[in-house]
């Protein structure tokens, strides 16, 4: 899902729409400790991020709506959001309260076909739960993870097997699943930034020998 805590909250309360929203702590004037949940897009443009200390958040942008975390309401929603895509699935998978993968049934038979099943399917989301998510197909979960955040929000990314590494090597170490920032660092630190660095990279024989 597309920024889901406050895409939520923007559905609940449609006076919010286009502003900038952060879900988290009540930040009390800059003064409260505590963190930013999750934030709106519009509230990004100020540098606002998930994890961001509330104080820091307040102060980059005062005039933003800080709506406190409603764990009950979003649970109710993705519960929703998860019964409607089992219905797409032959195989299910939840791996968060917004966020899953799937793989359609024989009627899907090419990358072509899956596309237009993405489509339905962000529609459907759309439609029942008045939200928007980004949908990343392709040959694993892996790549299929990667291109769902490639074109956020109300996105759609396709990566055929053959286009794998046309879209992987470019792409920051970072944007692999599980690599933070201190790996990031380290890599960086080894002259490795991109993904194609990485993948072309060799592990000295000492190192080998040790795994």
């Amino acid at each position: 899902m597309d920024s889901f805590f406050a895409s939520v909250e923007v559905r609940e309360r449609p006076e919010l729409k286009g502003l900038p929203v952060v879900v988290g702590s009540d930040p009390k004037g800059g003064s409260k400790r505590g963190v930013v949940s999750t934030c709106s897009y519009e509230a990004r443009k100020y540098g606002i991020h998930s994890t961001m200390p509330i104080s820091q958040a307040y102060r980059l942008c005062p005039g933003a709506v800080f709506s406190p975390v409603n764990m009950k309401l979003y649970a109710g929603v993705s519960a929703g959001i998860m019964e409607l895509l089992r219905g797409f699935a032959e195989k299910f998978q939840q791996v968060s309260v917004d966020e899953a993968y799937l793989i359609p049934g024989p009627e899907v038979r090419n990358f072509e076909e899956a596309a237009l099943y993405a489509l339905k399917i962000k529609d459907e989301v759309q439609r029942q739960q008045g939200i928007t998510c980004s949908v990343g197909v392709g040959p694993n979960k892996l790549i299929s993870k990667i291109a769902s955040g490639f074109q956020k929000p109300d996105g759609l990314t396709v990566v055929r097997p053959e286009d794998v590494r046309d879209f992987l090597f470019p792409l920051p170490v970072s944007k692999i699943p599980g690599i933070g920032e201190k790996t990031t660092e380290t890599l960086k630190g080894m002259g490795i930034s991109r993904v194609e660095e990485l993948a072309n990279c060799q592990l000295p024989a000492n190192k080998l020998a040790g795994m």
